[in-house]
């Protein structure tokens, strides 16, 4: 195998923090997976992850669009080389919903399975989460009682989270989100409970998505990392990991959409890096306003995030001291200390929206009308990832913002 692996056992302190809109108590904490394996290749240890953890049968949890394009297969072969049991669980929506999570519950416990082995991306990664939580968690079979930081006692069913997009980081994450269509709505989930146990990033299993996609979760990684390193509750050992990433997304998703095999595997590492870091501190109301926009509109996330990326930098700026310039930086820009604040700050919004010009985003979203901006607005206020945001917004603020988007 041409991949490696590194295990980190986060070590939870007497006193720490549960990052919850930026406020801080004495301690910070880092969760990660106890182990993770990078490379091409990397998929052939799933099997001996499974035997070496006396796991039984597999949940292979998948959307419909990787079975039909043989992406799930190629873990399922290994599992079959492995003579490992395993059933396949497809009832998965790009914006996963209530029902899907529901129906994944019944379908564990119908199987008789012991762990999930999710594979694909976010939408994947989600319903996974939500069901093995459910499993270990039962009194919360409603799942909208999930929403927020959820008093959950157990630790979720086990779950090896193999990506297919380089963008999300779910397999990186105590984060997932699921949509109610009733009340047309995402709710967000933070839940140190329902971390993967294993996290196999390999390259391969992102190398047929189709251009459009790339651009996307590649865009969705770079909010994730500039939206981390600015949050309220950023400190040293995220700053560290945010930076590094937005330099190899900076450096790498061009190469990486136009289908160059380097490229794609930098990106497979600088989304899982920035992953590593915004799980832990969280993010801002790029994502508030993107969530909103998914749930209405049904806007893929990665664009909605590309859309309201730079959109939001400029309205952040004020409150970032010299972050900008850092971020400046590790996008590419060349003398950035010899630039004042407010031409650094400028090089670093507009590097972010050349980077998703370059990348095929579009700057406007048709669907959003005037008439839907209150709803949007008030839905994007009281989305879990804007109390963290650097500067606080007001529901008008919201609106004025979504209008930058409009046509």
């Amino acid at each position: 195998m041409n991949g490696f692996s590194f295990e980190l056992f986060p070590v939870m302190p007497l006193t720490t923090i549960f990052r919850n809109g930026g406020n801080k108590a004495m301690a910070n904490r880092i969760m990660l997976n106890e182990t993770s394996y990078h490379g091409s290749g990397a998929i052939q240890e799933i099997a001996n992850e499974i035997r070496n953890r006396g796991f039984r049968k597999a949940f292979v949890c998948s959307d419909p669009d990787l079975v039909k394009f043989g992406v799930t297969k190629k873990v399922t072969d290994v599992l079959e080389t492995a003579s490992i049991p395993y059933s396949l669980y497809t009832d998965i929506k790009a914006n996963p919903t209530i029902e899907n999570v529901q129906h994944g519950v019944q379908a564990f416990k119908d199987a008789g399975t012991d762990c999930i082995v999710a594979i694909g991306g976010g939408s994947s990664m989600d319903t996974a989460k939500a069901i093995g939580i459910i499993i270990a968690n039962p009194e919360f079979e409603d799942v909208r009682s999930l929403e927020g930081t959820a008093p959950t006692k157990n630790p979720c069913t086990p779950i090896i989270a193999v990506p297919t997009t380089a963008g999300t980081a779910a397999e990186v994450t105590i984060n997932y989100v699921i949509t109610d269509v009733q009340k047309k709505r995402k709710f967000v989930c933070v839940d140190p409970h329902d971390m993967p146990i294993v996290a196999v990033v390999d390259p391969d299993m992102m190398a047929t998505m189709p251009k459009g996609l790339t651009a996307a979760t590649g865009m969705d990684a770079l909010t994730h990392a500039i939206e981390g390193y600015t949050t309220k509750a950023a400190w040293e050992m995220t700053d560290m990991f945010h930076l590094k990433a937005i330099e190899i997304i900076a450096r790498s998703l061009r190469a990486s959409v136009a289908g160059d095999a380097e490229g794609k595997k930098d990106m497979a590492l600088g989304q899982y890096i920035a992953g590593m870091g915004f799980s832990n501190v969280g993010l801002g109301i790029a994502h508030s306003m993107a969530h909103t926009l998914g749930a209405v509109y049904d806007t893929p996330h990665g664009v909605a995030c590309a859309m309201m990326l730079p959109i939001v930098m400029e309205y952040n700026a004020e409150a970032t001291g010299e972050k900008y310039r850092e971020i400046a930086r590790a996008m590419g820009v060349k003398n950035v200390d010899s630039m004042s604040q407010e031409e650094y700050r400028k090089a670093a919004i507009d590097a972010v929206r050349q980077l998703s010009k370059d990348v095929g985003i579009p700057e406007k979203l048709e669907a959003v009308k005037e008439e839907d901006l209150q709803f949007l607005a008030e839905s994007a206020a009281a989305d879990a990832c804007a109390p963290g945001n650097p500067k606080d917004a007001s529901v008008e603020d919201f609106k004025a913002l979504f209008r930058k988007i409009m046509k």
